[in-house]
């Protein structure tokens, strides 16, 4: 597969250089080997993307021009389906990300649900009546209308880059606001190749949508969360970094958007199917276990664990990893060497702590170069440890006990996050009723997909704040304001 990328920026409107001149190396995480370069941007260069944003939403008809919006998005959305096969082996090069998935949520199924964001245009109602009301003696009709909020900060992670690029900018855009887009370091391509298109083949106004690449995503990403003439942060990544918005952004009492951590549980009923369960926990090993709301605990129920073991030990064995360009792989290499580091130093903690490595656990000798990490299973994993509590992000699954369906909720809500989960077991009624129990923001039963672009998604407690996705999460983007107009004499 042929690899290229765009270098540069989008700042009103152009396709620039770092004002600099700096520029940094995009890296293949399976390869270790540089693919490219990238325009390294700092603060000269975020100060005119933040300015040129918040000229073109108080200046330009964006905010208020349906059809401007419908045109410019759906013209982004040609131009991105007919560069699939262009951004495809893109996405796996700077990404590490199997080649089966960019057909699905990796690539192909984000570009064909923008669809579904540009069409809330005309879903929303966007202005509506309440009945006349009577008030200190005054008869007065209401009007609610629903507005842009105004100039968004779009802050997204290295592991899903060009969905949740999509995710964010499509539906921002779609409700009138203008955006600034700070990606991950690591990802730069999965965001300056939207910014190339947004130049070449769009009528989206110039300050509309930019975006600022840096190797120095700290700095320059805390200018958009101190920023006044930005007015929301919409940010995905860990719940850390989330906190740290949250604090700075509460300066300028900013929206705040955040889709953080998970440590998502799955319970495995006494009636479920193991085998086929056997198979679902290895998958916490596609992409890496580099996912938020991948199921990374799997709680047994006792009667059953030793069958339960046995058969994910045989999956674990037998599951397929490597270069993520053969599509029989569907696990790759982790991001960068800091991340294999993080993750090898969990596992260390987790043998620390007693529990019990069965299969994996390390550098994988066959793979000198890129950073990978070795399907991992531990059991007999107690559940108030770091590896049952901590995000891991990495292809490590943490096997828990249970004895009733009761000590299974307790340990599944036993968690300071409360992003995803899921329930499996042959009594369909049983399964949805300790479904219901579990506070997390989606949840599967009995192998059912949450996951669509009308899908709500966030997470309960430090999971997260707000909704992407659906009618909730295009809502994220608006304002609501209420007039009093004189009723009827």
């Amino acid at each position: 597969m042929t690899v290229s990328g765009e270098a540069r920026m989008l700042i009103d409107g152009e396709l620039v250089d770092a004002a600099s001149g700096a520029t940094y190396a995009n890296i293949n995480p399976a390869t270790e080997a540089e693919i490219g370069q990238v325009a390294d941007g700092g603060a000269d260069d975020m100060e005119r993307a933040i300015a040129a944003a918040r000229r073109a939403f108080d200046d330009t008809e964006w905010a208020n021009d349906p059809e401007l919006r419908k045109r410019g998005l759906r013209q982004l959305h040609e131009a991105l389906g007919k560069e699939r096969e262009t951004l495809r082996p893109q996405i796996v090069a700077e990404v590490g990300a199997p080649l089966m998935l960019t057909y699905a949520v990796q690539q192909d199924s984000c570009i064909d649900d923008m669809e579904w964001d540009i069409d809330c245009i005309d879903r929303v109602e966007w202005e509506y009546d309440l009945p006349v009301h009577e008030f200190f003696g005054m008869t007065s009709a209401r009007r609610v209308v629903r507005e842009p909020i105004g100039v968004v900060a779009a802050i997204t992670p290295w592991n899903f880059p060009f969905m949740l690029n999509l995710s964010k900018i499509v539906p921002a855009l779609a409700a009138g606001n203008t955006v600034v887009l700070k990606p991950a370091p690591d990802t730069p391509w999965s965001a300056t190749h939207i910014g190339k298109l947004v130049a070449e083949y769009t009528d989206i106004p110039a300050g509309v949508l930019n975006i600022v690449t840096s190797a120095d995503a700290a700095n320059v990403g805390e200018m958009l969360t101190a920023d006044p003439r930005v007015d929301m942060v919409s940010f995905t990544g860990s719940t850390a970094v989330g906190k740290r918005i949250m604090a700075r952004g509460a300066e300028t009492l900013k929206r705040v958007f955040l889709e953080l951590g998970g440590k998502s549980a799955n319970i495995v009923l006494d009636d479920a199917d193991l085998e086929a369960q056997a198979g679902a926990g290895a998958m916490v090993c596609m992409h890496g276990g580099q996912g938020c709301a991948i199921t990374t605990r799997m709680l047994l129920p006792r009667s059953r664990y030793d069958e339960g073991v046995e058969l994910l030990t045989a999956a674990f064995e037998n599951w397929k990893y490597g270069d993520p360009s053969d599509a029989e792989n569907l696990q790759g290499p982790l991001i960068n060497a800091r991340q294999r580091e993080r993750v090898l130093s969990h596992i260390e903690q987790a043998k620390a702590d007693g529990a019990r490595l069965v299969v994996g656990g390390g550098r994988p000798a066959h793979l000198e170069k890129g950073f990978y990490v070795e399907p991992t299973l531990f059991v007999d994993v107690d559940p108030d440890s770091a590896l049952a509590q901590e995000e891991v992000f990495g292809p490590v699954l943490a096997v828990i006990p249970y004895d009733t369906d009761d000590d299974a909720v307790r340990i599944a809500n036993n968690s300071k996050y409360g992003l995803s989960g899921a329930v499996n077991g042959t009594d369909l009624e049983r399964a949805y009723g300790v479904a219901r129990r579990i506070r997390t923001g989606t949840i599967a039963v009995n192998g059912g997909q949450w996951f669509g672009p009308d899908s709500p998604f966030g997470g309960y407690k430090q999971s997260g704040l707000g909704r992407e996705h659906g009618v909730a999460g295009f809502e994220e983007y608006l304002e609501t304001k209420t007039i009093g107009l004189p009723g009827p004499a």
